[in-house]
């Protein structure tokens, strides 16, 4: 099974270490950010679940949550906030936000790893019941077995070429900036720029023949499925 990546926010590092040992030991990809401006650096599309402290220097917990609900490419990562707010005006603010739990802190680490478990289990069944096939007219997307025809002909397109065609069919008529394509598809870890973006969309429109022409660039802005 493939690891889950859980990025913490938190200015606090003391709990950062804590919680980062145990995610880890209990099988987790754990990663750290310091502030809401360096989870953002970090590019929060590519993690399955972020735990959210509220209350930073600098950007809010709840501003970030705010602007990863309102962006496509980050509205379905799950948001468990770690909090000292503990008012239940602040409570159900959270949840308003799109939150999928809420702790208050102080907190046992066994509370948390048993809530981080539940959201996944959670999304997991959710992602289950999703369309396993993604399809623009002969464009067909099979997501289970990560595979592609044009009209009926399978192609053979690489990891990320894959996953461009799934971000950019999936979301007909959105245009998503480069930075946007590289956090959703590219790892965080893998240093690449703009122009890899482009050099990877040039190669997967040569692959799928007469539906290269729906995806289009839009100077000074990325790229769109465009109907």
């Amino acid at each position: 099974m493939e690891q889950k990546r859980i990025l913490i926010v938190d200015d606090e590092q003391d709990l950062c270490e804590i919680l980062c040992y145990n995610l880890t030991a209990a099988g987790y990809q754990a990663e750290v950010a310091y502030s809401a401006e360096m989870a953002m650096e970090k590019g929060v599309a590519q993690y399955d679940l972020l735990l959210l402290d509220v209350m930073m220097s600098g950007m809010s917990g709840f501003e970030l949550a705010r602007q990863l609900k309102g962006d496509e490419a980050t509205a379905s990562v799950p948001i468990i906030f770690l909090t000292a707010k503990d008012t239940e005006e602040d409570m159900l603010h959270g949840f308003g936000l799109g939150a999928d739990d809420y702790v208050k802190k102080p907190f046992s680490v066994r509370e948390v790893m048993a809530r981080v478990k539940a959201v996944l289990c959670r999304r997991e069944s959710a992602e289950a019941d999703k369309p396993k096939t993604l399809q623009y007219e002969g464009l067909v997307i099979d997501l289970s077995h990560k595979s592609v025809k044009v009209d009926g002909e399978a192609v053979a397109l690489t990891k990320t070429e894959f996953e461009l065609l799934v971000l950019l069919l999936s979301h007909r008529g959105k245009v998503f900036s480069r930075q946007q394509i590289l956090d959703s598809v590219w790892p965080q870890d893998v240093i690449v720029t703009d122009r890899t973006v482009d050099v990877n969309v040039t190669r997967m429109r040569k692959k799928i023949g007469r539906y290269a022409n729906l995806i289009v660039s839009r100077q000074g802005f990325g790229y769109v499925f465009e109907l």
